[in-house]
């Protein structure tokens, strides 16, 4: 068997085959740390797990902790090129759950470096991504998640709030009224422009598109966005009210998706 340009025998075993033989490991030795003091820039996020049969709770918590970022199953040669201590995930408690048998919290502690700024996907594709498929467990729940202010901060929110709502409407004194048309799906965009055109004119200020309503059959997108924006012509005319609707652009790529927006920032509503 060569190795490097040498050769050794089968029964040879050096320091390093030995360290990075395949093989199962516990990750309780590394990512089980109840000693842990959690820090004011940690994200904290509390499971309810049950463990496989004769699988200690602390091994499931250190799993856990290990599977949502840096760990492996086995070890691996790039172990020796990570700051294993500095980015690990830590099971710091793990604690019964009163009148449930088998199951437990395991509480587990990420450092913030191991979050992208400002990407609550990266957050949450790391910390409920694949640790919910474990053979090791038979159940798991996130139960609770707490933020640091560091965190928080990095994230900008919308270009804007409420003020900028009424400004764009003019509605000061009095709460924003709006709905989502129901039914929310299988409407005509005829229809569903009569729906929105006979709920302004009973006052209401704003309208909008339901989550799912995007490019089906029974309504194009295009068609939808067009009928919408005759419904508020129509009864900003004869209410003399600004009057408001939020369009859907969602779509199965974000070039459809991108097209969609421009699209509906053409429909120049009057005053609006």
């Amino acid at each position: 068997m060569s190795c490097m340009g040498g050769f050794m025998s089968p029964q040879t075993e050096t320091k390093e085959s030995v360290g990075f033989k395949a093989g199962v490991k516990e990750y309780k030795l590394n990512y089980y740390t109840p000693e842990y003091e959690t820090k004011d820039t940690d994200i904290l996020a509390a499971f309810r797990v049950t463990p496989q049969p004769r699988v200690p709770p602390e091994e499931v918590g250190a799993t856990v902790a290990a599977e949502s970022f840096i760990g492996t199953w086995t070890t691996v040669w790039t172990d020796g090129l990570t700051s294993l201590d500095h980015y690990k995930g830590r099971c710091y408690h793990i604690e019964p759950i009163p009148g449930e048998e088998d199951q437990y919290i395991p509480y587990v502690a990420y450092p913030l470096d191991l979050f992208e700024e400002g990407s609550v996907t990266n957050m949450f594709t790391s910390i409920v991504g694949k640790v919910f498929g474990f053979e090791a467990l038979c159940a798991l729940h996130l139960e609770d998640l707490q933020i640091p202010i560091a965190y928080i901060k990095i994230f900008q929110g919308l270009p804007h709030g409420i003020q900028v709502e009424r400004d764009k409407l003019n509605k000061y004194g009095h709460p924003l009224l709006g709905c989502t048309i129901k039914p929310k799906l299988g409407l005509s965009a005829k229809n569903y422009d009569r729906a929105i055109y006979e709920y302004f004119r009973g006052r209401l200020d704003i309208t909008k598109d339901d989550e799912n309503m995007n490019s089906q059959p029974f309504m194009h997108w295009r068609d939808r966005f067009l009928f919408c924006a005759q419904a508020i012509y129509k009864a900003q005319a004869e209410t003399g009210e600004i009057k408001g609707h939020y369009l859907n652009a969602t779509a199965g790529t974000c070039e459809e998706m991108i097209k969609r927006a421009v699209f509906s920032g053409e429909l120049e509503v009057p005053n609006a």
